[in-house]
């Protein structure tokens, strides 16, 4: 910018080329939003299962009992070699047979999973076995669909309840604050009903399975409930409807067919319809 400078006697002086203004920069605002995309993608990326882990990795995190995401992320990589029919992955069924006595429902649920994926392993099949006695009704179902893959019926009186309304028990003893209403659809580990215990802490109670609540509710807000008292039903969701019917479709018996032809009032979807059609037909061929 150049400003005109006049001297004492009149004259005009050589015009004076004054500094430009710097704009302040917003440097700060670009590392905020890059921070902004940079994080949210390194968590997802550190916890996302389809990452690649080699082999150290997947002994180490498999055996990390005090982060059962790193358990369950071996055990998807377990998975994948397995179906890739890689035979090096052997080397890791005993950590996998650990896993499925873990601490943590989910690490056993996808324990169960991962082990059906190799219906030649014996040590596999008796721990899913042993999975049917599970206290958590995920990982017992998860060992009953499994199992099928051994051509082992033992988990076919799981594989019914999959079909039939859940029966969901309080875990504790107290007053009901709030419940969930009737037609509620609640996926597994979704916030069912609040329950104040005797010592006045707000106990939060999960929905065990997935499912629908159904009519009639066993006990209405403000009721006191014992400990594995009733309090609600879960109609069965469509997904663990297929899962079953396609099981029992290769170790169903004829007492089945009444249970599988009442699950499809329940479901009322045609797909539904059309593999109770063929489990029921497959049935029948064998009976």
């Amino acid at each position: 910018m150049e400003k005109e400078v006049v001297n004492p006697n009149g004259a005009s002086a050589q015009p004076v080329v004054l500094p430009a203004k710097k704009r302040p920069t917003n440097w700060w605002l670009v590392v905020v939003a890059a921070l902004f995309i940079i994080v949210p993608f390194l968590t997802w990326y550190g916890t996302w299962f389809g990452r690649e882990l080699s082999d150290e990795k997947i002994a180490e995190y498999v055996a990390d009992e005090k982060n059962p995401r790193h358990v369950q992320h071996a055990l998807a990589q377990i998975e994948q070699r397995i179906e890739k029919n890689d035979a090096s992955v052997k080397k890791f069924y005993p950590q996998v047979i650990a896993a499925s006595k873990s601490a943590t429902g989910e690490v056993r649920k996808t324990a169960a999973w991962v082990m059906g994926q190799d219906n030649t392993s014996e040590d596999f099949h008796r721990a899913l076995l042993e999975l049917l006695k599970d206290q958590e009704p995920l990982v017992r179902r998860n060992a009953a669909l499994q199992l099928v893959r051994f051509g082992d019926a033992s988990g076919r009186p799981e594989l019914r309840a999959m079909l039939q309304s859940f029966e969901v028990k309080s875990s504790t003893a107290g007053t009901l604050l709030s419940i969930l209403p009737v037609g509620a659809k609640l996926r597994a580990g979704a916030m069912l009903a609040r329950i104040r215990d005797a010592s006045g802490n707000v106990q939060e109670f999960r929905a065990p399975v997935d499912g629908a609540i159904t009519n009639p509710i066993v006990i209405k807000e403000g009721d006191t409930l014992a400990k594995d008292q009733t309090i609600a039903w879960l109609l069965p969701d469509h997904t663990s409807i297929l899962e079953a019917l396609r099981a029992l479709a290769y170790i169903g018996k004829k007492d089945d067919l009444p249970i599988i032809d009442s699950c499809t009032q329940v479901d009322g979807s045609a797909e539904a319809a059309q593999q109770a059609s063929v489990t029921a037909k497959a049935i029948r061929s064998r009976n």
